[in-house]
């Protein structure tokens, strides 16, 4: 869709405060996945009315550059760029957003005061993601525009409490827009969420099985064949709570001893370092950085190497033999691969139909 051929209004019957704080057509975010979320699928998103944010952890900074740049070539929208806010070179990420014009930066965990600042300064929106009222609390008093809150049933990373119960809580807790995550893949969700209190919905897997999406056809088949029950959570990626498809590697992972599991961690800790220009002493800095943060010991932290190159080994190289991957519970309930487009013209059709459909006040 050209830049001439996309509506330019907003929707107004699901105007927010999300739409308004970013000036996106319509309260949906599609989430800065990990060699996911791509300068196609941002801007395919983009053009379609969402929020795209695109994945920047997994590329050297240089890429970054020219990723933001293709986005930008592609689309007029406003879009996001997701980073690591403990990545020892996050001031060099933050600093390509501000001179690229970037409109939103997106944090996989809370940014520091300072950074929230300096972005804040130049006039780009800060929306941290985060997995607990109290972490929600923290950066809206630091100056976080809005926040993506996601509950246990998301997709990678994820806590234990679901997003029904999470939601509620940090809607009442803060003053900013909340964005709903984890569970989300239509207008009845979009609506749920909005009566809630929250500004918009944020969604990860369903954006990932869409046409644009880059992921190999081998590994969307997995993913659409898959049931509720074949979602499941181990610890045995990188030692923390992660959410995916069971395969059978994920079962050899969670069979393997720990001394196997380090010996890969830092096989994968070599690859990775080449993939993502990342220095030896680069990668040890953010591995200080995340055992203090995260109170992790230093098996979890080399193990937490294994989660960008497994992730790669599905989502670029097609192997699900060799790569694991991430998935919320909704990839139990996703069953076609439309356009970015389509989707999102479909979540807001059901999301008015679902608005018709209720009982009228009394």
């Amino acid at each position: 869709m050209t830049a001439a051929e996309r509506p330019r209004t907003a929707d107004a019957a699901f105007e927010t405060p999300l739409t308004r704080l970013v000036g996106v057509r319509h309260p949906v975010v599609q989430t800065g996945m990990g060699w996911v979320a791509g300068p196609r699928l941002v801007s395919a998103a983009a053009n379609a009315g969402a929020l795209g944010i695109l994945a920047s952890a997994t590329m050297p900074t240089d890429r970054l550059r020219s990723a933001v740049r293709e986005v930008a070539s592609r689309t007029d929208a406003p879009f996001g760029v997701n980073l690591r806010a403990d990545a020892g070179d996050a001031a060099d990420r933050v600093r390509i957003i501000i001179e690229e014009g970037v409109r939103v930066a997106s944090f996989a965990l809370a940014p520091s005061r300072e950074l929230i600042a300096r972005l804040k300064d130049a006039g780009v929106v800060v929306i941290p993601s985060v997995g607990a009222r109290r972490h929600a609390e923290k950066v809206a008093a630091w100056g976080a525009d809005a926040v993506i809150v996601q509950g246990g049933e998301g997709g990678g990373h994820t806590g234990e409490v679901a997003t029904g119960v999470l939601l509620p809580q940090v809607v009442d807790a803060v003053d900013i827009p909340v964005v709903a995550a984890g569970g989300f893949h239509d207008g009845r969700g979009l609506v749920a969420a909005l009566a809630y209190g929250a500004a918009g919905i944020a969604m990860g897997t369903r954006f990932l099985l869409t046409s644009e999406s880059t992921v190999p056809d081998a590994v969307k088949a997995r993913y659409l064949a898959a049931t509720v029950q074949d979602v499941t959570v181990t610890t045995a990626v990188d030692g923390l709570p992660h959410r995916m498809l069971r395969s059978e590697l994920v079962d050899a992972l969670e069979r393997s001893g720990r001394v196997a599991s380090l010996v890969r961690a830092v096989r994968h800790a070599a690859a990775f370092r080449r993939d993502s220009g990342t220095s030896w002493a680069q990668m040890v800095r953010d591995g200080l950085t995340m055992k203090h943060g995260k109170e992790l010991t230093w098996s979890q932290v080399l193990l937490a190497a294994n989660t960008p190159m497994l992730l790669k080994g599905s989502m670029v190289d097609g192997r699900t033999d060799l790569g694991v991957m991430a998935a919320g519970q909704v990839a139990g309930l996703i069953d076609d691969l439309p356009s970015c487009a389509e989707l999102v013209g479909r979540v807001m059709a059901e999301a008015r139909a679902t608005l018709r459909a209720l009982p009228a006040p009394a």
